[in-house]
Order: structure tokens, then sequence, then C-alpha cells
């Protein structure tokens, strides 16, 4: 059986991007997957202050919740990443697990990992696409696998619209990229593995 981490990038923990993560989730469990949810805006998370020790030794010298959380996606076979658009990218709490998995790097601990995006904007075009871009950019460095949503759309990942908290269950297109993209995550994990 196949592990999926989701990763909600939102300072809110049961906002409209949990919901999202939680839908994509789901769907993988349908085909058969195992799956945990991380809150990042629940975890805490320092920045990265670029001391470069774990370019020395492998390990981040900042004692939080990142150690754990890298423990956690490393022993994942695929993770889903979720971030609502922050000024038309991930929010601040996002861009620290991205920061601070340098570790992970040295040694490309994440590479073949099945990874997939997500995003909640304030409108259809509002910068979904360039917070999954972000994401995109996270997952390339570390040489994981990038799946977005599959047939019959095929786009970039999930894409939510959501204002108020709960808007985003109303949102047919978001819920159904975000189910085709737990899917598809967990296939390509179950095909690899």
């Amino acid at each position: 059986m196949v592990k999926i981490i989701g990763i909600v990038g939102s300072p809110r923990t049961d906002g409209n991007t949990a919901f999202l993560v939680e839908t994509a989730l789901k769907s993988a469990e349908e085909v058969g997957a195992e799956t945990e949810i991380i809150n990042l805006g629940s975890a805490s998370l320092e920045p990265c202050v670029a001391c470069d020790i774990c370019k020395a030794t492998g390990e981040c010298a900042i004692y939080d919740d990142m150690g754990e959380i890298m423990e956690k996606i490393m022993e994942a076979d695929g993770m889903i990443i979720g971030s609502p658009v922050y000024f038309g990218s991930v929010t601040s709490q996002l861009k620290m697990f991205i920061d601070r998995s340098r570790p992970l790097r040295g040694s490309f601990r994440l590479r073949n990992k099945v990874g997939g995006a997500l995003a909640v904007g304030a409108s259809r075009n509002g910068g979904q696409e360039s917070t999954i871009a972000t994401i995109h950019d996270f997952l390339l460095i570390h040489d994981a696998i990038i799946v977005g949503d599959g047939a019959p759309m095929a786009h970039y990942g999930g894409t939510g619209v959501g204002g108020p908290k709960g808007s985003t269950e109303q949102d047919d297109v978001g819920i159904a990229t975000s189910q085709n993209l737990g899917k598809r995550v967990a296939e390509l994990a179950a095909l690899i593995n």
C-alpha cells in the first residue's frame, strides 16, 4: 500500500485549502492509498537562516516541527501540497516549508516521489496557476515526479475558488480537479512502488 501525505500550506487549518487537500486525499484512499494530512498552520516552523549547516551535515540546525515533517514526507510515496493564493504565490507557511526542505535536497531524498499541487484563489483566475507553479518548482528541484489532475481535464492540478470559509465546498471544478489529482498521485505512486 502506498502512503500519500497531504500538506495544507494555509494558516487556516480548517479552511478552503484544507477542504480541497482532504478531498484529494479521500480520492487517493479510494484507489487504495493510506493518507495523512499535515497542517502547516498549526506547526511550529521557523524560517531558514542560511546557516549552511545542512550542506555540511545533511541536517537542519533549527529544531522545530520541520524535522518531523521531513521524516514523514521521506517515508511517503507521494504528496499533495496545497496553498491559498497570497499575492500570486504560496503562503509564508508553505514558503518556510519549501526553504527548510533544503537538507533533503543534498542527497535528493525526495527523488521519484510523486507530487501534485493545488491552490485556492479568490476568483477562477485568482493566481492558482502561479501558486501551483511555485509548488511544481519545489518538486522539480527535489527531482520528484509531478502529476496534474489528469484526464478529462489535464491541468496543473487542483484549482479551487474560495472566499469565506466553506465556499470552496460549492466549487464543482475545484472539487473535481482535486479529486482527480488525488487519484493520479496515488495511482502513479502505486505503479512506481
